[in-house]
């Protein structure tokens, strides 16, 4: 029995030992994990860029107006983005971004640890780094870090929403996210998306418009309707309906009712808006000129010109009307300009028939370029003649002349007509 009682007595202080190693390996691993950990983030943190310049001071579209607020131009560097305020996005598209995207965004405090369970599993397993983002680790990679896809690139971003989140509120958040994601093509934000599908400002949005919005970022050339397969929004935003639905944001009903008109949505002209296009070039000639390149392109400039895009579409009516008259005597191309004869101000400025069509280099201004004056120079060449003592029975030698061109100019030979000399 003494056996007996020495030999569990033996096996239960095994035990305890045993337990007692395990405990302190497992206290110094987690230790060493934390140490790890913090050195590793201090390594990638020294070189980060300072939160704060997560508010986009530069890099807006210079908008061109006529004088009663008709837009008639935007002007960009590569990126087309006006910014708005939270108040001005319709809460549609608002609960779509993040039904879709991060429908934890409220919840979370800048990373979500499924989400980036998900992201280093498909690093290890998959060999490939994607998931694992919220809303806040997209705004970080859209405007302070590169899309390079690597592992320390998905430590910074970590780092950084986590400071972020400490900064700002949720709504300045989702204001920064929506204005500053990728909307297909040169469209940069909300506003410069839904003016550019749908011709309109973010604020008049429906329903399903701001799904189809919301749909966009994820893959903006895959699902954007001007993209290389224009149905493929289509599916995409019946996903981005459904999400909305299963989180509260909409009804059963209203998901089916948007479904079926999802097809029937009307999309804007694809292009950009381009009104009075010879006069808005001259507006924009000037502004470099007198701003910079850089200012134009990014300074975010509102401006308003003496343009009436009213009678714009007057005179463009005019001259197309009046060329289509005489095109049997081969005129194809034709200007027009309206001024107000008190202040000089430019009405109207119609520099060829068409802007686009290269037959005939639509594109240069013909009310600004230089002309042979041909017989309108007569009047002012008889005018000067009289004041000199011509007469209409003046004769004037048919012979070659050449007038002194004075101190350091050349002198001028005029060349007769039939080019003898």
């Amino acid at each position: 029995m003494r056996k007996i009682r020495a030999y569990r007595r033996w096996q239960r202080q095994s035990k305890s030992a045993l337990f007692s190693r395990l405990a302190f390996i497992g206290f110094i691993s987690f230790i060493g994990l934390i140490l790890f950990t913090a050195g590793l983030f201090a390594f990638y943190a020294k070189d980060l860029p300072r939160p704060d310049k997560i508010v986009r001071r530069e890099g807006f579209a210079t908008k061109i107006y006529d004088r009663d607020g008709e837009l008639l131009y935007d002007v960009f560097a590569d990126q087309r983005r006006t910014p708005v305020g939270l108040d001005q996005i319709p809460d549609h598209l608002k609960n779509a971004t993040i039904a879709i995207e991060d429908k934890n965004f409220y919840k979370h405090g800048g990373f979500d640890p499924l989400g980036m369970f998900r992201a280093i599993y498909n690093i290890i397993v998959h060999r490939r780094l994607q998931g694992g983002s919220t809303l806040t680790q997209q705004l970080v990679k859209n405007v302070l870090l590169t899309p390079q896809r690597t592992i320390p690139r998905k430590i910074k971003e970590f780092i950084l929403a986590v400071q972020i989140e400490n900064r700002y509120s949720k709504d300045e958040i989702l204001q920064m996210y929506l204005n500053e994601s990728p909307y297909g093509g040169t469209a940069w934000g909300v506003q410069a998306a839904a003016e550019t599908y749908f011709d309109k400002p973010v604020s008049e949005l429906n329903l399903i418009e701001s799904a189809i919005l919301a749909g966009l970022p994820q893959r903006p050339s895959t699902y954007s309707p001007f993209g290389d397969d224009p149905k493929a929004y289509i599916g995409r935003t019946a996903t981005v309906l459904r999400r909305m639905r299963e989180d509260g944001y909409i009804t059963l009903e209203q998901e089916k009712e948007a479904v079926k008109q999802i097809e029937e949505v009307e999309f804007a002209t694809e292009g950009l808006s381009f009104k009075a296009p010879h006069f808005v070039m001259y507006v924009k000639k000037q502004l470099e000129e007198r701003y910079g390149q850089r200012v134009v392109e990014q300074g975010g400039l509102r401006v308003t010109t003496t343009l009436d895009y009213s009678i714009q579409e007057e005179a463009q009516k005019a001259v197309t009307e009046e060329i289509a008259k005489v095109e049997s005597l081969h005129i194809t191309n034709g200007a027009a300009i309206v001024l107000d004869v008190k202040t000089g101000e430019v009405l109207a400025m119609v520099g060829s028939k068409n802007y686009n069509d290269p037959d005939y280099d639509g594109k240069v201004n013909v009310t600004l370029s230089l002309r042979q004056p041909g017989s309108a120079i007569k009047p002012v060449t008889y005018a000067t003649a009289l004041k000199k003592g011509y007469t209409a029975s003046t004769l004037l030698m048919d012979t070659q002349t050449v007038f002194p061109g004075g101190q350091g100019l050349p002198d001028y030979k005029p060349v007769n007509y039939d080019g003898k000399f």
